[in-house]
């Protein structure tokens, strides 16, 4: 085990705050701007071994990190209520500044548009959630809804509920999504069932269902691309 060096101890220009100040954030590890978040370390630990250590706890991969609750944040031997909902909190600011960024272009043309704003509600969840995109005729996000939140494997998806949604906000199109939290891309019998019953049912209300995407942490399906449709 290394020896415990305290943070103020380190020279100037390798602290955290004032490494940023001198050298811009970007000069920064993924450890130091963590250890910033933290603030302070134990009697122990400083701040940089114990962003260390939550970063190894999910394997130095952010996409890990940003799935870790609160409470699984404070099984980690100094770590709090307060420190762990710093590090939450800060992770859900920068989902919404990519949420705010996806936005910005706000015509869906491609499946990945269409996934780009999407991914941000699903990539991190060990759960099924339905997802619902209200478009316009320019092809414009009018709206982003959630349909429904069920267990690990599956979610239920009622055209009634996904329609009621589309004539509120006079869509002219929509967009469906669910994701997979297994990584699992490929659409199960109920998925494509369910695709159906979306497009008989645009069909008759004049709304079309311009694709369905299925979400991983880091890929999608779309049934539109696959010819699905």
């Amino acid at each position: 085990m290394s020896e415990f060096i305290s943070i103020k101890n380190l020279a100037e220009d390798d602290k955290p705050r004032e490494k940023l100040l001198l050298k811009g954030k970007s000069s920064l590890s993924n450890v130091e701007l963590l250890a910033i978040l933290l603030s302070t370390g134990t009697r122990k630990k400083s701040a940089i071994d114990l962003a260390r250590e939550i970063l190894e706890k999910s394997n130095r991969n952010l996409d890990e990190l940003a799935k870790l609750s609160v409470n699984e944040l404070c099984k980690i031997d100094g770590i709090g209520p307060a420190k762990a909902i710093t590090i939450v909190a800060a992770i859900e600011l920068a989902g919404r500044r990519q949420q705010t960024i996806a936005r910005e272009k706000p015509k869906i043309t491609t499946s990945k548009h269409a996934y780009e704003i999407l991914r941000h509600h699903l990539q991190d969840l060990n759960h099924e959630e339905f997802w619902l995109l209200c478009l316009n005729r320019a092809g414009q996000v009018t709206a982003e809804i959630r349909i429904s939140e069920g267990g690990i494997t599956s979610t239920v998806a009622d055209p009634k509920k996904i329609f009621k949604f589309a004539l509120e906000h006079l869509a002219t199109g929509i967009i469906v999504c669910h994701n997979h939290p297994s990584g699992n891309l490929s659409p199960s019998e109920q998925d494509r069932e369910i695709t159906n019953k979306i497009k008989a049912a645009g069909r008759t209300l004049d709304i079309n269902l311009m694709d369905h995407l299925i979400i991983t942490q880091k890929q999608y399906f779309s049934f539109a691309d696959e010819g699905l449709l």
